[in-house]
């Protein structure tokens, strides 16, 4: 496995002239066949890695805009609108509990599919973006429902199996415009991403980045997502940034990307190239049979999230939950004395 390191935009992976071009430097995810032991060793181990041969969803390889739009049906779909190319998820929820005064970046509209075809199609400069984020489920056509059941679950059901994993949870279907971007959060779940159509570019950190990263609390619309806007980093707001290191490479068509869980993910709809098609697979994290110290980062970071969540629930105000945090550490976990202090125990 190659640990060249490349500044971001750079890489002979990506080798496309308009990504943009970030401030901290990436190594490239390896890709290999489904039947090299070391793939399997890098899931064992919850690293990324690009599975070219899976031949998962082969069956949607032909699900571009036309087959689509003849075979899903005439219900409405989830369709995020954006004023740019950025669709920054957050939650509705949130937002209504603790009354938050939060200017949504996208917002959402339930449209049928040969409209948000329409949309995409005739969309110039200037005008709003969009972007289909929809779950497979029953409602949508006899073709897609046909082709969905002959993806390759064999191969599925032997990963959840053998790494031990909980149950698979959801299907979303994503179809986005070229450029458009999912900007850097992580999820709790086991993720295999399949490209179908087009090409993404997909940069990946790993939890211990959590502090570099810097995400909104827990009772934020936008929990999960990084505070950082990578194309104008605030290194001064954010000092962490100048340490951050990250792993990237380009998807397309057949390929799966495993996507452990807690590890940070940015992905890209390669410019100049057409819409993308992509489908994921989120499964459970698999039960925890014993504690190993010392603790992975990812557990650390569960661990964090966890009692900002139980202060929150226990304080009932987001705003008094950053202050009892401080008035925790500052004077007897921060500063020199404290850590000479601790050194002498």
């Amino acid at each position: 496995m190659s640990t060249q390191s490349t500044m971001n935009g750079d890489t002979a992976e990506s080798g496309y002239p308009h990504v943009p071009k970030y401030f901290f430097p990436t190594q490239q995810i390896p890709k290999l066949s489904c039947n090299d032991p070391l793939a399997d060793e890098l899931i064992s181990q919850e690293k990324p890695v690009v599975l070219t041969d899976t031949k998962l969803c082969e069956s949607a390889l032909k699900w571009d805009l036309d087959y689509l739009a003849n075979n899903m049906g005439n219900e409405r779909y989830m369709v995020f609108v954006s004023q740019n190319n950025r669709f920054k998820y957050y939650d509705e929820a949130k937002m209504k509990q603790y009354r938050i005064n939060f200017n949504p970046p996208t917002r959402r509209v339930d449209m049928t599919f040969t409209e948000f075809v329409k949309k995409l199609r005739e969309w110039k400069p200037g005008d709003e973006r969009v972007y289909l984020q929809q779950g497979l489920n029953n409602t949508f056509g006899r073709g897609i429902v046909l082709d969905f059941l002959q993806f390759n679950w064999q191969w599925l059901n032997v990963q959840q199996k053998k790494h031990n994993w909980g149950p698979l949870t959801s299907n979303l279907l994503l179809v986005g415009m070229e450029s458009n971007i999912t900007p850097v959060h992580y999820d709790e779940q086991q993720n295999f991403f399949c490209q179908l159509i087009g090409k993404k570019r997909c940069i990946l950190f790993a939890p211990e980045h959590y502090e570099r990263l810097y995400p909104h609390p827990v009772y934020h619309p936008h929990d999960r997502q990084s505070q950082v806007d990578f194309d104008m980093p605030d290194l001064e707001k954010f000092p962490g940034l100048d340490q951050l290191q990250g792993w990237e490479t380009v998807i397309g068509p057949g390929e799966v990307l495993y996507i452990p869980m807690y590890w940070w993910h940015h992905i890209e709809s390669l410019p100049n190239l057409g819409h993308t098609v992509s489908v994921n697979f989120w499964y459970k994290g698999g039960p925890t049979e014993s504690v190993e110290y010392p603790l992975k980062p990812r557990q650390k970071l569960a661990i964090m999230r966890n009692v900002e969540k139980m202060l929150l629930e226990a304080l009932k105000d987001p705003g008094e939950v950053g202050p009892l945090l401080r008035s925790l550490v500052l004077g007897r976990y921060s500063g020199e004395d404290a850590l000479k202090e601790e050194g002498n125990l």
